[in-house]
């Protein structure tokens, strides 16, 4: 798939509520399937599932997302492809930090604490060097991309 592609399929995503849903199904799918290990745009990258509730419905949530582990710490980014807003379950966790994660065969609960400003500064580049594509995602938006920490509980 060229980037041209991939920026044409996230930004389609980020503006078809069905067509996410049906993406990050198959995501949650393969994920389950292979012990955590997903091939496609994400092949080689660090995913976890993300169980929230929902803040304005009350209902279970799941996202597949890409996390890293920077300092000691599980970190997950709100980038949402660099849209102009923040991914639905940012503010899930804003409403609630408590939720549960999948990594790999592990299932445990966390919460999730927002990175403040200077921390979340501080951070980004380390986030950067290790996956430059949230380079590019913090560019495309001028919102500041929030960076939450998934303390285990």
């Amino acid at each position: 798939m060229t980037e041209t592609n991939d920026d044409l399929d996230k930004s389609r995503l980020v503006a078809d509520t069905a067509a996410l849903d049906e993406f990050n199904r198959q995501i949650v799918e393969e994920f389950r399937a292979n012990a955590g290990k997903v091939g496609g745009p994400f092949e080689g990258g660090t995913l976890l599932l993300l169980h929230t509730v929902g803040a304005k419905s009350g209902q279970p949530r799941l996202s597949p997302l890409a996390y890293l582990e920077i300092d000691g710490k599980v970190l997950i980014v709100g980038s949402y492809a660099g849209a102009p807003k923040h991914p639905a379950w940012v503010h899930n966790l804003r409403a609630n930090p408590r939720a549960h994660i999948e990594i790999g065969t592990e299932a445990y609960d966390v919460t999730a604490r927002e990175l403040p400003d200077g921390e979340r500064d501080a951070t980004y580049p380390k986030i950067v060097a290790l996956a430059p594509v949230f380079a590019e995602y913090q560019s495309k938006t001028a919102r500041a991309i929030p960076l939450f920490e998934l303390v285990r509980t």
